[in-house]
């Protein structure tokens, strides 16, 4: 009898042992496998909003003249082989004129040559296209001129001087450069209107080529041979659209090598066998709560009994942001991991005032006395905020809604967390037909398209949500932010940024719920892991990574 037990321990023994030898092998052997969590639109560089799934395939596909290396802001140079600078003659000294020395060598997915001619024909082209869900406005806002010196020196003049060409205009995927010859014999160059070729197809110059796009299903990605630059290691398969428990469970199996993760996954994902999850940092997406000012009449839900005119008054806003459980929200959904950032330029960015006024903590007491002296307190109000369903964003809108309501019972916050798509489609509306949303913020290296985008009376969501309605003075805040974009002196223009946050503190149009930390889950099998923020999502770039 002890000689069966014997037996049958070792048997069991050998079977945990060759168990736990299956788990730790590498699954998927020469191809990295990512899980998205939605589909790209587009996969053209002039049709591709910011922020949007493209983007993750561009970055791969696609060279630009400069990139963001994987440590951090620092340039490093891309198709153009040196990051100009006015001690090496390439920014000329009024700081009008770049100049960048294009990569000979370099080869366009369908064979052709990389030239100077290419990068100006990208350029104009989405200029040209200006489509509206598009960034042109990356490189018409600020470029004057665009010229071919020779067949390897590309030359840019910009409108005026810019402190953020390099860091916002000539990293952005919108700036990548595609083939001329490719685009001119699939549909060419037709002026607001999208090329069905390139927004299915890429043909660039980058580390990987597109293989197949299985909508729905995955992206393929196959290893560029012919990549003037270091080679990918593996190539990659991009898994689309799978539900955050399919993409814990996928990777805790080995069958995703890396996830798209935010804070919320950690408790199913630390300490899991063979799982890393990478933490440290700050991501440069604020997550922010709009405040509409600029409502179409009657276009409320019906439940809402707040006028169009409710954002007006700056002591609303600013009861909203005293009255949030920032705590609630940075602890519950976040996990720890972030950091309160009540203003529009994250920590980490250039310009950020660690000293300038803040909102970080719940103050019920002058959030009552705001409202009261803009005689809510008594009649109260209800109004809705609409945001994507089942993430983060929905969390904050529910922490939103527990802040504002636990202030007074004559208070109510409708949270509609929507499909994707339906948030997509209110979200791009303009003017948009809601009071509030919720989401993050497009991540940049440079103060400037922040207050741009998300300040400035005349900027991007001033216009939307009419900006200029509310704030007290609002030539004041344009002046700030035009000036800051123009100044290249350091010190004066990081002065300018800290003014800006004084200012926006007291008259403020976003509620800034947390600036999210970086986590990213992938099998301990990937090596050389590197992730940087300033990447488009999921901030990796896979040819950096092996297994």
């Amino acid at each position: 009898m002890r000689n069966i037990l014997i037996i049958m321990h070792s048997i069991l023994l050998g079977f945990f042992l060759t168990m736990c030898a299956q788990a730790q092998t590498i699954k998927n052997p020469g191809i990295l496998v990512h899980a998205a969590d939605d589909e790209a639109t587009t996969l053209d560089p002039a049709q591709v909003e910011a922020g949007e799934g493209g983007e993750t395939v561009i970055l791969q596909v696609y060279d630009r003249l400069l990139e963001f290396g994987p440590s951090g802001p620092e340039l490093i140079p891309g198709l153009a082989t040196t990051v100009p600078t006015l001690d090496n003659g390439l920014i000329s000294a009024d700081g009008m004129t770049y100049t960048f020395k294009i990569r000979q060598g370099a080869v366009f997915h369908d064979g052709t040559d990389l030239t100077a001619e290419d990068v100006k024909f990208s350029w104009d082209r989405i200029v040209e296209m200006d489509l509206p869900e598009g960034q042109a406005g990356v490189i018409s806002d600020i470029v004057a001129e665009t010229s071919v010196v020779d067949d390897y020196t590309f030359q840019v003049t910009l409108a005026e001087r810019s402190a953020s060409f390099l860091n916002s205009t000539v990293v952005s995927m919108a700036a990548s450069i595609v083939s001329q010859d490719a685009v001119m014999a699939n549909g060419g160059v037709v002026e607001g209107e999208p090329n069905e070729y390139m927004a299915q197809n890429a043909v660039g110059s980058g580390p990987y080529k597109l293989k197949a796009w299985n909508r729905g299903e995955n992206i393929l990605l196959d290893i560029n041979e012919d990549y003037w630059g270091e080679k990918a290691k593996l190539a990659a398969r991009i898994e689309i659209g799978a539900e955050p428990d399919v993409r814990v469970l996928g990777l805790r199996a080995g069958n995703y090598d890396t996830i798209e993760t935010d804070p919320s996954f950690v408790a199913d994902i630390e300490g899991a066998d063979g799982v890393t999850l990478h933490t440290g940092g700050l991501l440069l997406e604020p997550i922010h709560v709009g405040f509409n000012l600029n409502i179409p009449e009657g276009s409320l839900p019906k439940e809402d009994t707040i006028p169009t005119d409710f954002f007006h008054d700056p002591r609303i806003r600013q009861a909203f942001n005293y009255a949030f459980d920032y705590e609630a929200f940075l602890y519950g959904p976040l996990a720890g991991f972030g950091e309160f950032n009540p203003h529009y330029l994250p920590i980490g960015i250039f310009g950020h005032d660690a000293n300038a006024p803040v909102y970080g903590a719940q103050d019920k007491a002058k959030a009552e006395a705001l409202f009261r002296e803009a005689g809510y307190w008594d009649k109260g109000f209800s109004v809705s905020v609409i945001t994507e369903e089942s993430n983060l964003f929905a969390d904050a809108a529910l922490v939103l809604k527990d802040s504002i309501e636990g202030l007074s019972p004559k208070f109510r916050i409708n949270v509609l967390a929507v499909a994707e798509a339906v948030f997509d489609e209110a979200h791009a509306q303009n003017p948009v037909e809601y009071a509030m949303w919720v989401k993050n913020a497009d991540p940049f290296a440079d103060p400037h398209p922040y207050m741009s985008a998300y300040q400035h009376p005349d900027g991007e969501w001033g216009e939307v949500h009419g900006f200029a309605n509310g704030y007290r003075n609002p030539e004041k805040i344009a002046e700030l932010i035009d000036g800051a974009s123009t100044e290249l002196d350091v010190e004066k223009r990081a002065a300018m940024y800290s003014e800006l946050q004084t200012l926006l503190f007291d008259d403020p149009m976003w509620l800034i719920t947390a600036q999210e930390g970086v986590t990213m889950a992938y099998r301990s099998w990937v090596k050389g892991f590197e992730m940087n923020p300033l990447w488009p999502r999921p901030s990796l770039r896979f040819a950096y990574l092996d297994k």
